[in-house]
């Protein structure tokens, strides 16, 4: 441990005198970096923090973080230096790099019941305005008013289509970025929806129409049960509460009367 403490402090005073210079190592090899980036890194990014997020600065601070572990269990190993030290050394500068990336992860597949919950609503909202405009169009006047964790979805959606992928996988690839019930039926009606003639197009924003309220009320059916479930769990804890309360109080008042 005290060896540990050391290097985290030679370290430190390395990086601070610029000795050891990380920024200029990290930027000399950045197109090697590059490939150590998940194709979805940024997607979850954008997904946990909003779009004012800088991206490549947080996958800057990955590396750097990494850069600095590492070699500070290279600085522990100096003067045993082998190839399984250096092994280790670089095994844990990874590890914490791509601790990160498990944390977006985690945080992203704690909150599909929550997207799932939400999905609905938004396509409900972009129902109204698909009876005014094109599907992409409506997608894209949607986006400002999305919740936070579609937006980027919506962006790769828009930018595929504007690029002129014309086919169904960019629905496709949405609803694979947001894999909860229903989507990939949801996104293969809404692509049906921008396609064929008028008279086409109103039976299809019937039979989505009828479908988005359909899981709207799946939605509503879900939060009432988890508020129904949350009163009889609050419920139960009061009355187990009460009961001990009680025995506690009879408990001491006969302890009490032994006494006297």
């Amino acid at each position: 441990m005290e060896v540990f403490i050391v290097g985290a402090i030679l370290i430190f005073i390395l990086v601070y005198n610029k000795t050891i210079d990380k920024d200029k190592f990290i930027k000399d090899n950045d197109p090697y970096f590059k490939l150590l980036k998940e194709d979805d890194y940024d997607f979850l990014c954008y997904a946990k923090y909003g779009d004012a997020i800088d991206v490549e600065v947080l996958f800057k601070k990955r590396l750097s973080s990494a850069f600095i572990v590492a070699v500070a269990f290279l600085l522990i190993f100096l003067t045993n230096l082998s190839l399984l030290n250096v092994t280790i050394a670089v095994a844990v500068g990874y590890i914490t790099f791509k601790s990160q990336y498990f944390n977006l992860k985690k945080y992203y597949k704690a909150h599909l019941h929550e997207i799932d919950i939400m999905l609905p609503y938004y396509l409900k909202s972009l129902e109204i305005l698909v009876q005014h405009y094109t599907v992409p169009v409506a997608i894209g006047k949607s986006i400002p008013d999305a919740p936070d964790i579609f937006k980027p979805g919506l962006k790769q959606l828009i930018e595929k289509i504007d690029a002129g992928d014309s086919s169904i996988d960019p629905y496709m690839e949405f609803a694979n970025l947001y894999p909860v019930r229903d989507s990939m039926r949801m996104m293969r009606l809404l692509y049906r929806l921008g396609i064929g003639s008028q008279e086409k197009k109103q039976e299809r924003l019937l039979m989505f129409s009828r479908t988005v309220s359909n899981l709207q009320n799946k939605a509503r059916e879900t939060k009432y049960k988890e508020r129904l479930n949350f009163m009889e769990n609050q419920t139960m804890i009061m009355l187990v509460v009460t009961g001990v309360g009680v025995m506690l109080i009879i408990l001491i008042s006969m302890m009490m009367m032994f006494q006297f």
